[in-house]
């Protein structure tokens, strides 16, 4: 008779303490990829013509978000050549948790000629909601568990050991992007070899899922050569499109994780 109210005291414990931490236990996924520092920058090509340059850093610096550690990662993207007539420059930045490779925070700001837009997307893991913030705007949105944006997504990708799976297997994950739910998929294509300003590079090759639509040409018009070593960073990129082809090839990179092997 004794021992019961001993069990009843740590039951009421266990089920007060799942109250109270709730879902702050996230998941921790192990990351070998990348690190506080790193730097990219890309040349965007349409043909032969270059028409914008895309830089991708994550910050030295290791910022707090939500009361978790993050990543602060930026993707900058702006015209070039020619196309340096249009003015266009649009910035993504996502603040990635260290530890369960999912979003606390996104930003976007789009400068294109005279039109401008800001947004700022906070995400509550706890109570599976996100809220947008744009000029005096407040909308609140349902997110299901271990959601993405377009930039922690990408990142949660370079944790995944592709060439582990075989050819024609996917991953899946959500992701939340411009007010809409997703459900991102992305299918391994094999092995293949990259030429580029730096010499060759072994590459796995990636290409994501897309639904039905008159923009993208074809069911692969979307291909990310990543390297395949344990940085697994784009090396290249092609977009089809109902106009032509779009590439994006790597041009410079700093403080990598692993150091890259050319050959």
């Amino acid at each position: 008779m004794k021992k019961r109210p001993v069990l009843l005291f740590v039951i009421l414990l266990s089920v007060a303490l799942y109250a109270f931490v709730g879902k702050d236990s996230l998941r921790s996924v192990e990351n070998h990829s990348f690190q506080a520092g790193e730097k990219y920058t890309y040349k965007v090509k349409y043909g032969f013509l270059t028409i914008g340059q895309a830089k991708v850093d994550v910050h030295s610096k290791i910022f707090s978000v939500n009361n978790r550690p993050c990543y602060r990662v930026n993707v900058l993207g702006k015209t070039a050549g020619l196309a340096s007539l249009w003015k266009v420059s649009n910035m993504y930045r996502s603040f990635i948790d260290t530890t369960a490779f999912i979003p606390q925070k996104f930003e976007y700001s789009a400068r294109e000629n005279t039109y401008s837009r800001d947004q700022t997307f906070t995400f509550d893991h706890n109570s599976n909601k996100v809220k947008k913030f744009e000029k005096e705007e407040v909308t609140e949105y349902k997110i299901p568990d271990y959601v993405q944006d377009v930039i922690s997504g990408y990142y949660y990708l370079r944790t995944v050991d592709f060439s582990k799976m075989k050819i024609g297997q996917s991953i899946k994950a959500p992701l939340f992007f411009d007010d809409e739910l997703y459900n991102m998929q992305v299918k391994y294509a094999g092995k293949d070899v990259v030429k580029t300003k730096f010499g060759k590079m072994n590459v796995l090759k990636l290409n994501p899922i897309l639904p039905k639509n008159e923009l993208f040409e074809g069911d692969n018009a979307i291909r990310i050569l990543v390297s395949d070593d344990e940085n697994r960073v784009p090396i290249r990129l092609e977009i089809d499109f109902s106009f032509g082809t779009i590439s994006m090839e790597i041009i410079s990179y700093k403080n990598v994780r692993n150091p890259f092997v050319w050959s």
